[in-house]
Order: structure tokens, then C-alpha cells, then sequence
């Protein structure tokens, strides 16, 4: 008869073990819901920046869009504040505008040239390009961004010689 007994015993500690198990086992999941239940995800907002209010209205385009971490730059030619190019005839020179302008924009959302992951730059005289690059040693201390160069037929106006754009990835 202890035999049995040993079984019995053996069954009910198995049996009780067992429950245990999957009580704590539905008290995690339970646990789990209520965390998945209290997070509440926002869909993230674009935030555009103007940096020539007027220009950009009438030719119909925000010179950049910060999604989240990522901050996308419009093309940055030379020009003044009513929208005419400068410089016209200095590559150097129309490149320097470029990355003032650029550097206001990337001040704006707190972000310097560190914090640009692509460049494209889009000329229409890459010789010339080529001979001034020179500079963006300047603007890229730490090292230089992933893009691409391009001899295009023209830009927006026949004055501008170089248009530059950026992607930004702003570290938390």
C-alpha cells in the first residue's frame, strides 16, 4: 500500500508544481497585455523649415522636413533672399553660399555637418567642381557623408552652376 501512496504523493506535488507554473506563466501574460495596453504610439508629425518663406511658397517646396531622426534638404543654390542668384560665374563662391545656407538650415533643427549621413551635389560644370571640391574639407572635419555627384544640363536657372542636397540623421 505505500507504494501507492508514494505515487499519490508524487502525482499531487507534480500536479501542484504544474499549476503554479501556470499561474505565474498567466500572470506574465497578463502583465505583458497591460504594458502593450499603456503604450500609446504617436504617428510622428512632419516639421517643415522655410528659409526663404516667399521664394519657397511661389516656386512650391519647403527647403527641408525633419520626420522623426531624419531631416531631408532641399537642393541649396546660390541666391539672395528674393530668390536671384549670386555669385554668378564663381563656382567656389556659389558653393560657399550653398553650405551657408545649408548650415542655417541645420542649426535650426540643432544638427551641424557631423550629423549629415548624405550629400548630392548636381552641377553643370563638373571640371569646375572637381577643381573646387577642395573645400568641403571645410565643412566635413570629421569625415565625409555618403552621396553623389552629378554633371546635369542645367538647373533651376541658367546663373546657378551648383545645387547641393542633404539628409540629416539628428541623434538623440
Amino acid at each position: 500500500m505505500k507504494i501507492p501512496t508514494n505515487r499519490l504523493a508524487l502525482m499531487a506535488t507534480l500536479f501542484a508544481m504544474a499549476f503554479v507554473f501556470q499561474s505565474c506563466e498567466q500572470k506574465q501574460k497578463e502583465e505583458t497585455r497591460e504594458v502593450e495596453e499603456g503604450v500609446i504610439v504617436e504617428p510622428e508629425k512632419p516639421e517643415y523649415f522655410l528659409l526663404r518663406p516667399e521664394v519657397e511658397k511661389a516656386y512650391g517646396y519647403s527647403h527641408a522636413v525633419k520626420i522623426g531622426n531624419s531631416i531631408k534638404i532641399s537642393g541649396a543654390v546660390s541666391m539672395d533672399d528674393e530668390g536671384n542668384p549670386t555669385a554668378i560665374g564663381d563656382m567656389e563662391q556659389q558653393m560657399k553660399n550653398c553650405y551657408a545656407d545649408l548650415e542655417k538650415i541645420l542649426k535650426h533643427f540643432g544638427c551641424t555637418f557631423d550629423d549629415v549621413v548624405k550629400e548630392d551635389v548636381f552641377t553643370t560644370d563638373m571640371a569646375q567642381m572637381l577643381e573646387k571640391s577642395a573645400y568641403r574639407a571645410e565643412i566635413y572635419k570629421n569625415g565625409f557623408p555618403t552621396g553623389s555627384w552629378l554633371e546635369v544640363k542645367g538647373l533651376a536657372l541658367p546663373e546657378f552652376m551648383v545645387e547641393i542636397e542633404l539628409e540629416v540623421h539628428k541623434s538623440e
